[in-house]
């Protein structure tokens, strides 16, 4: 797909999201170079609801709630884990609520008195749950202020809010604000725009921190560069299921749902932790089914994976079973890998970019392959690259 001519993309209904997913690589590398344009503009937000600088706040820790629908929750759900393991926890607080969790049950999610940085996440802007997050957020928690992460400069959460009192607008790169009917650039420059904010930052780690960027850029491209190896997957699957353990369970999510959205439904999807897949779901696998594991480069989370990939390659009972990894697998694997090379170095919170880029190839070819259109994949319109239909009742 990638080595072919914008003219025969168009007439294959996938320009927009074949140059998107390619693009992504040059898209990291401008997303490290406008946070740390602004990194010193983001500590100070940071540090408004700082315990140690108020004595209202004394003790306490801030609320951080990544928050999104569709994929943009699957953002949420994908950098908590990791944020949780290496963000400043002495001052924050992570966990991911959807928009639409939080728009139909605001009493569950929002507290008035905790302190919350409520960060949104939203590729137009334009999703009804979006603004009326913020607005419940603004109503009901004492002491809210909101981090707006979105590619659309026009879109109506960064007009409304980006230049209120207690927010901070941080745009994405204006190519990542994808044409196509499913997130790509916007998923991963957004994840990465998270990752990179709540960071610990010192002068003397910036260039750390650009160093991994530069090596999942690196490795996107491999992905690009590799895609035969992922056309060739069997092309007569039915379904396909992906797994992951800790914040690679957010990137099995989204991965999922590319393939279903751009399929428009014809391969049907699961997707679920490598131990929890288990646990019942596992009697979705068939003889025409696909099975793919994000592996974990923590060692001891690694051989949780490796050991459900293993047991359903033994068990034979699906097509294919495909483990994408960035260290080298044991002797006695005994099913299919995509090897990340030269990436033992690089965190999983890192690896999710290249990984979900592995997932967003996958989906692109499935939809080709069961005769769909990529770039508007639902004939009946019934699904929207912005949610239409949403009516926001007043509480």
């Amino acid at each position: 797909m990638f080595e072919l001519t914008d003219d025969k993309l168009r007439e294959l209904g996938a320009l927009n999201t074949t140059r998107e997913i390619s693009n992504q690589p040059r898209l990291w590398r401008e997303t490290f170079d406008l946070y740390a344009g602004q990194k010193d503009k983001i500590a100070e937000f940071l540090s408004a609801l700082d315990s140690t600088k108020s004595k209202a706040l004394e003790g306490k820790r801030v609320r951080v709630v990544f928050t999104g629908a569709g994929s943009s929750e699957y953002i949420g759900a994908t950098v908590t884990p990791f944020l949780n393991a290496t963000g400043d926890r002495e001052r924050f607080t992570f966990e991911s609520v959807a928009t639409t969790d939080i728009v139909a049950s605001p009493d569950l999610y929002l507290y008035e008195n905790e302190p919350t940085i409520l960060v949104s996440f939203a590729r137009s802007g334009n999703s009804p749950e979006s603004i009326a997050t913020v607005d419940i957020a603004n109503s009901r928690v004492k002491n809210i202020r909101h981090i707006l992460i979105t590619c659309a400069a026009d879109g109506e959460l960064a007009v409304k809010y980006g230049n209120a009192d207690n927010a901070l607008l941080l745009l994405q790169p204006a190519d990542s604000n994808d044409k196509g009917f499913a997130m790509t650039g916007s998923f991963t420059c957004m994840m990465l725009t998270a990752l990179l904010a709540f960071s610990t930052v010192r002068d003397d780690n910036l260039h750390e921190l650009q160093r991994a960027v530069n090596a999942v850029a690196d490795l996107g491209e491999s992905v690009i560069n590799r895609e035969s190896i992922i056309a060739a997957l069997p092309e007569n699957v039915e379904r396909i299921v992906y797994v992951g353990s800790g914040g690679f369970k957010g990137i099995a999510r989204e991965a999922q749902l590319k393939v279903l959205e751009l399929t428009a439904g014809k391969i049907a999807t699961v997707w679920d932790s490598s131990m929890g897949f288990r646990h019942g779901p596992k009697s979705f696998i068939n003889s025409k089914t696909l099975v793919i594991g994000f592996v974990s480069s923590n060692n001891y989370t690694r051989q949780y994976d490796i050991d459900l990939l293993n047991e359903v390659a033994t068990d034979k009972i699906a097509q294919k079973v495909i483990a994408v990894t960035a260290d080298k697998l044991p002797a006695d694997f005994t099913a299919d890998a995509f090897e990340f090379q030269h990436a033992e170095s690089v965190a999983d919170a890192f690896l999710a970019l290249p990984y979900i880029a592995f997932g967003q190839v996958v989906a692109l070819n499935a939809s080709i392959g069961v005769g769909n259109t990529p770039d508007t994949p639902s004939k009946s319109g019934t699904v929207n690259r912005v949610v239409q239909g949403v009516v926001i009742h007043n509480e």
